[in-house]
């Protein structure tokens, strides 16, 4: 993310439904802590989905990203900034790769939510150098993707050994 850019997105800007689903429905317009919105809202969303075989949720994951490449790209060319803050949709997506085949219990669901936005935060290698080298739609979307394979990692080590 552009660490510089304190400029607030535009609320009409939600009219359009690339710019809605970028931006969280509306979640990543929330100033300061946009990025912790967007993933209260995949939070939301993961509480909300049915239980589900693990084959369609994962097709759900891989959709979600790849249109989430096109939403996010088109955004950030809208605003004129590679990673705008606003932009919050790969924080959803990343929240739903963190939780992928981890028990809907809440404990689980906040120990997802700490993991990802830790990792999403303070940005260990390798996130921190896809964030800054890797530009686009692909840029914004696979930092948190990664964030959020560490998270699930993390989280399926420990069910493991539970």
């Amino acid at each position: 993310m552009d660490k510089l850019v304190k400029i607030q997105a535009p609320i009409k800007m939600l009219l359009n439904p690339i710019h809605l689903f970028s931006f969280g429905f509306g979640s990543g317009l929330v100033p300061r802590i946009p990025g912790t919105m967007g993933t209260l809202i995949g939070v939301l969303l993961f509480i909300i989905l049915p239980n589900m075989d693990w084959k369609l949720y994962l097709t759900i994951i891989i959709c979600a990203f790849l249109g989430g490449i096109f939403c996010c790209e088109y955004t950030a060319k809208s605003l004129n900034v590679h990673d705008h803050s606003s932009i919050v949709w790969d924080e959803i997506v990343g929240y739903f790769v963190t939780m992928f085949m981890v028990p809907k219990d809440w404990l689980w669901i906040l120990i997802g939510f700490i993991l990802f936005r830790v990792f999403d935060i303070f940005k260990p290698w390798p996130i921190s150098v896809i964030d800054s080298h890797v530009k686009g739609g692909f840029g914004i979307m696979l930092d948190d993707f990664i964030a959020a394979f560490f998270s699930l990692a993390i989280i399926q080590t420990v069910i493991y050994f539970l």
